[in-house]
C-alpha cells in the first residue's frame, strides 16, 4: 500500500469469518483501501485441498462433509462448489463487500453461472 496501491486482492479463502476478522485489523492498523476477497469455485475438492495446504489456507470441517463420498460425481462437486461460494459472497456482500476476485482455473464457465445467479451481467 505504501508504495500507492489503491486496492488489494486476498488469497482464495473458505472461511469468511477469518476474511472478515483480516479487513477489520487492517482498518484496525489504518490501512485504509478496498481489500477484494479471492473466491475460488471448487469442482474438484482433492485438489483444493492441495492448493490449500501449499497455501496454508484453512477448509473448514463442513466443507469437506459437504465434498465427502463425491470423487466420482464431477457434476455434484460443481453444484456443491457454486453454492459454497455463491452463500460466500452472499454473505460478504450483506458485510459490506462490493468487489470479488474469483480464481477460475481457467475454467470460467462455473463463475460466469455464479455471478449470473448472482445478479451480475456483461455490460451492467
Amino acid at each position: 500500500m505504501d508504495a500507492g496501491a489503491n486496492r488489494a486482492i486476498t488469497q482464495f479463502f473458505f472461511d469468511v469469518e477469518s476474511y472478515l476478522r483480516f479487513r477489520d485489523r487492517c482498518v484496525s492498523a489504518g490501512i485504509d483501501v478496498e481489500i477484494i476477497p479471492g473466491i475460488l469455485p471448487v469442482s474438484n475438492f482433492k485438489q483444493a485441498k492441495k492448493f490449500a495446504d501449499m497455501t496454508n489456507v484453512r477448509i473448514p470441517a463442513w466443507m469437506a462433509q459437504m465434498f465427502d463420498g463425491l470423487d466420482d460425481d464431477a457434476e455434484t462437486r460443481k453444484l456443491v462448489g457454486a453454492n459454497i461460494a455463491m452463500d460466500m459472497v452472499k454473505i460478504l456482500s450483506r458485510e459490506g463487500v462490493k468487489d470479488f476476485h474469483f480464481y477460475t482455473l481457467n475454467r470460467a464457465e462455473m463463475s460466469y453461472a455464479i455471478c449470473h445467479t448472482l445478479g451480475v451481467r456483461p455490460g451492467l
